[in-house]
């Protein structure tokens, strides 16, 4: 069997078209959906980056594989490939796969674990991550050429490009000027979020420097709903760009006689926030927005086709399904259940809710049912968050009223989901639960407590917004 893992950096599954988006922004990738089926509600257990590509690489959740940050404590990758628990890529090696990966993420984040098992790694380039996906494309078709015809491997590809700065072609942003942007956030919304003062707000779009715009196709602030559109229109147009070099590959598949015998995987590390948080193009919290990641699957001999499914599923899950659809028992101590049956239309138990966390910029952990989301806040680090939020998702897609005090019934009982969760996956024997580290030392990263406190009084102009910034920090 070959396997194309297509891992797609910050696309938001809201903007693909397979999922209803009303822009024309991912036809290729539509066309790879309308062959297979699509999962609206796919999430990432541990967010960002780094965390996010740990699950892929161990099957696990953040709170057993350790990183739940970009470096320093709580980024101490611990899987030791217990023949039990063994790494995704050296797993499938071991099962007789040719595993290659055309992706700068190691270089990137110096996650060096991520090279573990590939029979060859190719960074293509040494943009760390600045690349397009012209330039991704450009270096896997004449591997293709080569070794596209042969029989079990795997090969994983990145394109960054739905990450900002969005610097696809200008015409690509242009192709959106005459469709209307989301209905959400309106202008009463994005009026809201001009107090907000967490980095890649509407007031903070350009956290470093002097605040000013450093990608040409994005605003340097999101004042209004013009601002808003520019922005969307640029993400849009960074999708679809990157959808059109997608086509170059599924072209590329249909050249060489492999397309409908060729298993085909779309997913990606984290979503990204358009509104949600007062955040624009970013990730600083454990939200709906952050972790709902695109999931499209098209295996040959499937059955079912142009299908959208609505359970709740992890990243690691998929892991766990690819394997299982391989024919290759899941290993035991994975913390990933696979849906395989249910794409072979059998039995299969759902999962009743999920929990996932998130260490940089703030640190917090969520639990999500179907009807709601509950957020703890242990840190807020350099976001505006309350300790606790509760979100009814199906009236409240957005995030737009915490519910908590109104519905502490609710609360008591996802807290007790939460407390369960981490009881089971904290015990003797078990290595601890990394997010306290992340607690004790703080979110600060790329923005540092002294950092922001200074731009918010002399940079911004906004002292009330830097008290308000020291005084939740302190009340952590």
């Amino acid at each position: 069997m070959r396997v194309i893992y297509i891992d797609i950096d910050s696309l938001r599954p809201k903007h693909i078209g397979a999922n209803g988006y009303h822009r024309n922004t991912t036809p290729n990738i539509d066309k790879i959906a309308e062959q297979g089926v699509s999962f609206t509600r796919a999430y990432c257990a541990s967010s960002p980056c780094v965390p996010s590509r740990a699950s892929f690489a161990s099957g696990m959740f953040g709170i057993n594989h350790g990183v739940l940050t970009h470096w320093g404590p709580g980024c101490d990758f611990r899987i030791s490939n217990h023949p039990d628990q063994p790494m995704f890529i050296r797993y499938l090696r071991n099962q007789g796969y040719k595993l290659a990966t055309f992706s700068s993420f190691a270089d990137r984040h110096d996650a060096f674990w991520f090279m573990a098992g590939w029979n060859e790694v190719h960074t293509h380039t040494l943009k760390k991550g600045n690349e397009d996906a012209d330039e991704v494309m450009d270096a896997v078709l004449p591997w293709l050429d080569e070794n596209g015809r042969d029989d079990n491997y795997f090969l994983h590809l990145q394109v960054w490009d739905p990450h900002r700065n969005y610097t696809m072609p200008v015409e690509y942003q242009e192709m959106f000027k005459d469709t209307p942007p989301p209905a959400w956030p309106d202008a009463e919304a994005i009026a809201s979020h001009q107090d907000n003062y967490a980095p890649f707000s509407a007031l903070n779009l350009f956290p470093h420097g002097d605040g000013k715009s450093n990608a040409p196709s994005i605003p340097d602030r999101i004042r209004n709903s013009d601002d808003f559109k520019a922005f969307v229109d640029a993400y849009d147009g960074s999708i679809r760009f990157m959808d059109e070099q997608l086509g170059r590959l599924f072209a590329k598949l249909e050249e060489l006689g492999i397309m409908d015998e060729t298993a085909i995987v779309i997913s990606g590390d984290h979503g990204e926030a358009m509104g949600e948080h007062g955040i624009y193009g970013d990730h600083v919290c454990a939200d709906e927005a952050v972790h709902n990641i695109p999931m499209i699957i098209k295996w040959p001999g499937m059955k079912q086709k142009n299908k959208r499914f609505n359970e709740l599923v992890y990243n690691v899950d998929l892991t766990a399904t690819i394997v299982d659809l391989l024919g290759i028992k899941v290993p035991k101590k994975w913390d990933g259940k696979s849906f395989a049956s249910l794409l072979r239309e059998e039995d299969y138990e759902a999962r009743e809710y999920l929990v996932w966390d998130h260490g940089l910029y703030s640190v917090s952990r969520s639990v999500r049912t179907d009807d709601w989301l509950l957020m703890r806040t242990y840190h807020p680090g350099v976001v505006p968050l309350e300790p606790i939020e509760l979100y009814n998702m199906k009236d409240d897609p957005n995030m737009t009223k915490n519910l908590a005090e109104e519905r502490e019934d609710i609360v008591a009982e996802l807290d007790h989901l939460l407390q369960k969760w981490t009881h089971e996956h904290v015990q003797p024997g078990k290595q601890p639960d990394p997010l306290p580290l992340v607690v004790q030392t703080g979110p600060y990263k790329y923005v540092t407590k002294e950092m922001w406190e200074n731009r918010l009084s002399k940079v911004i102009g906004r002292e009330d917004l830097r008290d308000e910034f020291l005084k939740n920090i302190k009340a952590k």
